[in-house]
């Protein structure tokens, strides 16, 4: 196979593992929230270039950009959309990647598919409330889940424990 039949092979088979279902998002139950549907052109509006593509278009920021990876107080991390609480501070753990990790998220707070973007199977994860893209999930993170949920920075907002949590936004 010459490298134009490859090429069209590959686009082929890309082209079979794009039409993904819609993200499965449980309704997240956490401080009463509902689900929340804005129009990506609402969401362009509202958020910072680089926050929206990570978001709505399931950019990656590049690895060690995001001040949050250093981020050690304690406190909660919030979706950098609609402000729904995703990650406790004490779930945060160092894994060397260049992004914020987590071993555990908060109840309910995200849902799952599964991402063929890179033509293997990967996990990607979601804000349960906004369906706001946040990262992917791995089985190679600490006990005792065994989980390192791989977060984009910009996709979340660090609020100390000692400050008020934003409200939700409508």
């Amino acid at each position: 196979m010459d490298r134009r039949q490859y090429l069209k092979w590959l686009g082929s088979l890309s082209a079979l593992m794009l039409p993904i279902p819609a993200v499965h998002m449980a309704v997240a139950k956490e401080r009463g929230s509902m689900q929340l549907v804005k129009s990506k052109s609402a969401w362009s509006a509202l958020l910072p270039p680089a926050t929206y593509r990570v978001m709505f278009e399931e950019d990656t920021e590049p690895a060690g950009t995001s001040p949050l990876n250093n981020e050690k107080r304690d406190g909660s991390f919030v979706c950098a959309a609609c402000f729904l609480p995703l990650f406790d501070s004490k779930a945060k753990y160092e894994s060397g990647t260049g992004w914020p990790s987590f071993w555990q998220p908060l109840p309910n707070a995200v849902g799952t598919k599964t991402d063929f973007k890179i033509l293997y199977p990967r996990t990607e994860y979601h804000c349960a409330r906004c369906g706001g893209h946040q990262g992917h999930v791995f089985n190679d993170g600490p006990k005792p889940t065994g989980k390192r949920y791989c977060n984009n920075g910009v996709a979340l907002h660090f609020v100390p424990r000692d400050e008020k949590l934003p409200e939700l936004r409508t």
